[in-house]
């Protein structure tokens, strides 16, 4: 039996008592020192001891002193008689563990003496009940928020989601709490409205996380970033076609609401040069790098001192290979724009493949066209195979319940990229993959719809990163 000390006066100590007397362990047997004796029905007499005295009297602790306790809890309301309380337990033991509840900030050098401060702990859990601010596991775990529970509200991008398909790098759902009843997660359960999500990770993960599961439409291009960045490499991208180029990234910033940022590489033209600084006027950062470099010199820099959230690239700039790797590495929205118009694009349009990365980015794509009124189009190839697909094509619906925006559809029986070279005009959005990274010559001959994406090069492209 391992015997513990528990020294109380004051309304705190009782309950801790009262809530001690209700807690079942048969290692335990606890001695119990009052200055002033209080009922506990509950209280097993084989595990509970009682003793009414004044602790501050060294002779009467000394005596109760010379059994062999484990550990002592003080919770009294005075400061000094805590203490006195401690320098008389350390005349006797030198080395015994003291768990002191510390109303009013006291230091103590002794190793063995664990200050529990109240006020920090009345202030968490107040903290707790604030909406929109993540519960995190306190006395679990390093208490550092490698433990979280998170609720997902009603128009949450991760509602009427699949677990398996909910990209979990560094973090995991481990439980879901749904009417009072705990449910374990399997790859295909489905994240509904208010659930209850308990999550373990890395604690920066985390936040990361409780963001996204908190974001509703509006917010693009966060949670990736805040900013827009149209990159021009003048020695890729034809200097005839930049001052459209510019123009188009313009609406799409004017759509979007964020800052937008032009940066400028290899500058060549003087004449092309002094018409884009104009546009400081409109509030927009222009910035030339009159180096010659290559991209991927500043860009990962400029990703992150402009907390880019989506990066606007040419056609040429994103057929280039190490431009498209590099934009790859940085996960972060890609917008490529064609020669067509971009004001007049009126449908978002999805080829669904036999894999689910479509769902893994669906909030992001419902996002994109709230916010640039377009419509959505699912296309898909019937002659595929089509559990894969239902599956996203059921998420899709659910979601567009939620977010009350419309979707079609349509069933092709063609391969749906020919299809689609016969339509006027659209902007296709894409899973951003590494398989999109691969030399174009390499899937010239490939029957995956995402591979072949350059077919579609003449129209506008979104590509989306499935990391969360």
């Amino acid at each position: 039996m391992k015997k513990i000390l528990i020294i109380s006066d004051g309304a705190i100590g009782e309950h801790f008592i009262q809530r001690v007397t209700e807690t079942y362990t048969s290692e335990n047997i606890y001695y119990v020192v009052e200055l002033k004796a209080k009922e506990f029905p509950e209280a097993n007499p084989a595990r509970f001891k009682f003793y009414e005295f004044d602790p501050t009297s060294f002779s009467k602790l000394s005596n109760l002193l010379k059994m062999e306790f484990i550990q002592i809890i003080i919770a009294m309301d005075n400061k000094s008689d805590v203490e006195n309380t401690i320098k008389n337990i350390r005349i006797v033991k030198k080395q015994l563990r003291i768990i002191v509840l510390n109303q009013w900030d006291m230091q103590n050098e002794d190793a063995n003496v664990v200050l529990v401060n109240a006020n920090e702990i009345l202030a968490s859990r107040m903290l707790d009940y604030l909406p929109n601010v993540p519960v995190i596991a306190q006395n679990v775990g390093l208490g550092e928020g490698e433990i979280m529970e998170v609720l997902v509200p009603f128009g949450s991008s991760f509602v009427y989601r699949h677990i398996g398909v909910i990209e979990q790098k560094n973090w995991r759902i481990v439980a879901i709490y749904r009417n009072r009843q705990l449910l374990m997660p399997s790859r295909r359960r489905m994240i509904q409205p208010n659930d209850l999500l308990l999550l373990v990770g890395e604690p920066a993960v985390l936040k990361s996380v409780y963001r996204a599961i908190k974001r509703e439409l509006g917010q693009f291009p966060e949670p990736y970033g805040a900013n827009i960045l149209l990159y021009i490499d003048m020695d890729i991208v034809p200097h005839d076609t930049i001052s459209e180029l510019v123009r188009r990234a313009v609406y799409v910033h004017t759509k979007f609401k964020h800052d937008l940022v032009i940066k400028i590489v290899n500058p060549s033209n003087i004449d092309l040069l002094e018409h884009i600084k104009e546009y400081r006027d409109l509030d927009i950062v222009v910035d030339i790098d009159y180096g010659s470099i290559s991209l991927k010199e500043t860009f990962f820099n400029d990703i992150k001192s402009y907390h880019v959230g989506l990066v606007i690239v040419s056609s040429e700039m994103f057929a280039d290979y190490y431009v498209r790797r590099a934009l790859y590495e940085v996960h972060v929205p890609v917008l490529k724009l064609s020669q067509k118009s971009f004001s007049n694009v009126k449908d978002a349009v999805l080829v669904l493949s036999d894999n689910r990365d479509l769902e893994k980015i669906s909030a992001t794509i419902f996002d994109i066209s709230e916010q640039m009124n377009f419509n959505l189009e699912l296309y898909n190839y019937v002659h595929e195979h089509q559990e894969e697909k239902e599956q996203v094509i059921e998420h899709y619906y659910n979601l567009s319940t939620i977010f009350s925006k419309s979707i079609k559809v349509i069933k092709e029986n063609e391969n749906p990229i020919r299809a689609l070279k016969q339509k006027d005009n659209f902007i296709q959005i894409l899973p951003f993959t590494s398989k999109l990274t691969t030399r174009r010559l390499y899937a010239l001959f490939s029957t995956d719809s995402e591979k072949l994406y350059f077919k579609l090069d003449d129209y506008h492209q979104i590509f989306i990163p499935v990391q969360i």
